[in-house]
């Protein structure tokens, strides 16, 4: 009868497993034996225009625990700590406790995921990924970005091109027996790796005004300094520079303040080298020719405001030439008024000032342009000169490389291709007659000579055309100018028929001098001659 009644419950049980277990058993039979595997797609390279690799992503391997499968934490932090680069008390409370993921590593080489999967240590796990490198440091960083410890794009072009550098990742399903090993592989897609990106950057001149930059901080112990480098007749831009930077390979001394690419988030009163704007405008509608002659007084006196020069001089009688040539403040300023205020302010926009160029990075800013109607009686007195406006230093390079590309103003721009497609670009528009253009030109190059504010910009071999700029910093607390300074430098060469044209920018240069042309001319001087070697451009 036991027999009987055992062979019964034995009966009820296996209907039981067929039928109400059966779905659960089933799952746990598939989970044990099918295992699907992610496979991580290899993000887009960036690209300088010369064919560097500026971010790229290499095999590696992460390294992640499952704690609560860990027995002995502290043996285990021991043996791996060096190998995840971590501290070993650090892995130890990562490891700890009763939790069931903790990250140790989001990419360990080939020489230190061999020495772990040796280990074959309990609750450490060991998946391959990706790992954004970029190969040449801090070059470009700002620009470039970088991502977070998963691949995804955190700042810079790596986050504004996120969904053409993203790949698409993969899947594997295997078929696996009970120890894990495995038997075939059931279904498999491979990743799709992203879109390379080709940027417009030459990343040897990129290296060299980063370095120029850097060593003229230090000269001068200025807080910033940012350039650009760009062709006038396509608006590419061949170097974008600021520093302080930093190294997207070393998180660690990462400061958020020198992520900024300042050549287009900043803005700044431009001081002297706003100057060619009223000027050029004079000339384009016939108020004066660079021949005309001037009186100019020692001081320009209007209503309660008297304007005086960066140094003391008697009256004059200069041609619009010399005025610029020796960057005289009421000179330009007897000039703005004859062309009046209602064309200077025309003429500003004209030249872009007040509204952005478009250039394809996020961040840009406007700079500030004040509306006509907001211009009291003495606004001519300072923003013909630089003073009341601000603009960033991508403007200030457009605005010139209108008058080297005969009048024709082209925005600068970044990104060349997207995977082999090449992006259309505005061709820019004629502000002023190429008459104009080769006038102002004519007039630059003078200021880039020994009598001109410019000579410290003299290449040797080649003819030059800028100007300088030297402006008072406002305090944005009291609203007053202050006695730090923005030195100034844009210009091109060869003048006589443009290739490039460089803007630097000094922020509070404190040793010694801080006039543009001491500051910043001898700056554009070192860029500006290696990069016409390196493109091969003759004199």
């Amino acid at each position: 009868m036991a027999t009987v009644a055992a062979l019964g419950i034995m009966a009820l049980r296996a209907g039981w497993l067929a039928t109400v277990e059966a779905g659960d058993l089933s799952k746990k039979a598939q989970d044990q034996h099918e295992s699907t595997i992610r496979l991580p797609a290899p993000r887009g390279p960036v690209l300088s225009a010369d064919g560097r690799e500026l971010a790229v992503d290499k095999h590696a391997v992460a390294v992640t625990a499952t704690p609560y499968l860990i027995e002995d934490p502290r043996g285990t932090a021991e043996k791996i700590a060096t190998a995840v680069g971590l501290p070993v008390d650090e892995v130890e409370k990562r490891i700890s406790g009763k939790g069931g993921y903790a990250m140790l590593n989001t990419g360990v080489d080939q020489q230190r995921e061999r020495y772990l999967r040796e280990l074959d240590l309990p609750g450490i796990t060991l998946q391959d990924t990706q790992k954004r490198l970029y190969p040449l440091g801090p070059v470009a960083a700002q620009l470039v970005g970088m991502t977070d410890d998963w691949g995804v794009g955190l700042t810079g072009l790596e986050k504004t091109m996120e969904s053409e550098l993203k790949g698409t990742e993969g899947m594997r399903e295997e078929a696996r027996d009970p120890d894990g090993k495995s038997l075939r592989i059931i279904k498999d897609r491979a990743p799709t790796p992203g879109t390379p990106i080709t940027l417009t950057l030459n990343s040897a001149i990129q290296q060299k005004t980063e370095a120029v930059l850097s060593e003229t901080l230090s000269t001068h112990d200025a807080t910033a300094a940012s350039a650009i480098v760009m062709r006038p007749d396509t608006g590419e831009v061949l170097a974008m520079a600021t520093v302080p930077g930093f190294d997207p390979n070393d998180r660690d001394t990462f400061k958020p303040e020198t992520e900024r690419v300042r050549s287009i988030t900043d803005a700044y009163e431009p001081g002297s080298t706003f100057k060619v704007v009223a000027i050029a405008g004079a000339i384009e509608d016939g108020v004066v020719d660079r021949t005309t002659v001037v009186n100019v007084p020692e001081t320009l006196t209007l209503y309660d405001r008297t304007l005086k020069e960066a140094h003391y001089r008697p009256a004059v009688s200069w041609s619009v030439q010399e005025i610029l040539q020796n960057s005289s403040n009421v000179g330009t300023v007897l000039i703005s008024q004859k062309l009046g205020q209602r064309k200077t302010y025309e003429w500003i926009q004209k030249f872009g000032f007040g509204a952005k160029t478009g250039f394809d990075y996020p961040g840009e800013v406007s700079g500030s342009l004040p509306a006509f109607e907001d211009w009291s009686g003495v606004s001519i007195l300072n923003i013909p000169i630089g003073q009341g406006v601000s603009v960033t230093l991508a403007q200030i390079a457009e605005a010139y490389g209108a008058i080297a590309n005969g009048g024709r103003m082209v925005p600068p721009h970044v990104v060349k291709k997207v995977g082999d497609r090449l992006l259309p670009h505005p061709r820019g528009q004629q502000i002023l007659t190429p008459r104009t253009a080769e006038q102002m030109n004519i007039m630059l190059q003078k200021v880039v000579s020994d009598d001109g504010t410019g000579k410290e910009a003299k290449i040797e071999g080649y003819t030059v055309g800028g100007k300088t700029g030297t402006a008072n910093k406002i305090d944005p607390n009291t609203g007053q100018y202050t006695e730090n300074y923005i030195a100034s430098f844009v210009g091109y060469a060869p003048a006589t028929k443009p290739g490039i044209v460089v803007a630097v920018m000094v922020d509070e240069p404190k040793a010694g001098a801080f006039y543009g042309g001491d500051v910043a001319a001898p700056a554009f001087e070192q860029i500006t001659e290696f990069a016409l070697r390196q493109l091969r451009i003759t004199p």
